[in-house]
């Protein structure tokens, strides 16, 4: 079902993206019911003007079955198991059928709920995308996975279900904070690290140009990720059998997140995901080379790629090295079979792995404290926020 377009404004009424992908489901005035990131809420509170207004003006297509529903913006919204009950209510009372449409705005999280809702309500109602953040326009909102956190873990409670299209509207990326924009970019170099030298280079080449914030160097890289991403999920890792709801052990896609997604609960989410992540790439990276793998320099070049965008390689939480590693086991459950690590055996290409040496990640570990010592003694320096024993 995916339909991926990227656009500038997209609720200016004389662009045609939206009414055009609404206009593929067939259903003249389809209702609509939108759910709007609370923190997008904020940057653009015009935004359910403007809605209203885009509506009106393409009334043949499409018609608005209620107010705009707000929901709380970031990891908040996937913590909470009534969130997801205030959206079903909603999509009850404004009486969405399966030819209508729930019209999701907002960073991946929201998109994680919202679609969550969308796709147990009546077995599932069309689900439209609009990504906000850099993240999720150049990863999550892509995928087809759709959940909320539960038992101290990610997205225990979920679906797979692919949404009717994907708008990325680049105009929702010039408020994000200089953190939040930075965060996605670990993605990128995550799907180009494990499939495409030549875009990694790409992404260092254009490095200070990305923290810089110039869209004419971000957005071919946020492009060329989403297109990657999109790629995998509907032609599979190797252009074969595609595997989009997850029936194999293997899932590359999630190179750098065993760790990442462990990181997050640590730290009661202090660490945004892509903060997570690039911390979770760099460990793998080191620990790729710490076993004879990947060559120490292109581990290097990974880690100094990620620094110069932005982004953390190490934090603190990661002392309590006992309760980090339990993200391996975790990892192996959540994906059911054995357990499956992809890590590097040179940039571009990943290698599957089914066991991970813990004093090697221990060492990995404290090469990285090491490094960000040297070259920035004082940042990442919080901890958890909850901190259980330290390992020794």
């Amino acid at each position: 079902m995916h339909r991926l377009r990227f656009t500038s404004d997209a609720f200016d009424p004389s662009n045609p993206v939206l009414a055009d992908a609404v206009r593929t489901g067939g259903n003249p005035s389809a209702p609509c019911l939108v759910f709007i990131d609370s923190n997008v809420g904020e940057a653009w509170p015009d935004l359910p003007v403007r809605l209203k207004a885009y509506v009106e003006a393409h009334h043949d297509v499409m018609r608005l079955a209620g107010p705009a529903q707000f929901v709380p913006g970031g990891e908040q919204c996937k913590n909470d198991q009534q969130g997801v009950q205030r959206m079903l209510h909603a999509i009850d009372e404004a009486h969405l059928c399966r030819q209508s449409f729930v019209i999701a705005i907002g960073g991946g999280a929201v998109l994680d709920a919202v679609g969550f809702a969308a796709s147990i309500a009546h077995r599932g109602i069309r689900l439209i995308r609009f990504p906000t953040t850099t993240l999720s326009q150049d990863d999550s909102g892509l995928g087809v996975k759709n959940g909320i956190n539960a038992f101290g873990k990610k997205n225990y409670l979920g679906v797979f279900s692919a949404p009717w299209a994907v708008i990325n509207d680049e105009r929702f990326l010039t408020t994000l904070s200089d953190r939040d924009w930075s965060c996605g970019f670990s993605e990128a170099v995550k799907v180009a690290c494990i499939k495409d030298r030549a875009y990694f280079d790409d992404i260092v080449g254009n490095a200070d140009a990305i923290r810089g914030r110039d869209l004419s160097a971000a957005m071919p890289i946020i492009k060329r990720s989403a297109e990657i991403h999109l790629r995998h999920i509907t032609e599979g890792p190797t252009g074969g059998e595609p595997d989009p709801f997850e029936l194999t052990s293997a899932r590359p896609l999630d190179f750098g997140h065993w760790s990442a997604h462990k990181l997050e609960q640590m730290t009661n989410f202090r660490i945004r995901h892509g903060e997570a992540v690039s911390i979770g790439i760099a460990l793998d990276v080191t620990y790729s080379a710490l076993v004879g793998m990947l060559d120490e320099s292109e581990a290097d070049a990974v880690r100094r790629c990620l620094v110069r965008l932005g982004l953390p390689v190490f934090d603190e939480a990661m002392s309590y090295s006992d309760t980090l590693l339990q993200g391996l086991a975790e990892f192996r459950e959540h994906l059911g079979g054995r357990m499956t690590i992809t890590l590097l055996d040179a940039i571009g290409h990943g290698v599957d792995v089914h066991e991970m040496d813990e004093s090697l990640v221990r060492q990995a570990i404290d090469r990285l404290r090491l490094s960000t010592e040297r070259t920035s003694p004082v940042a990442n320096k919080p901890g958890l926020s909850e901190a259980p024993d330290r390992a020794r």
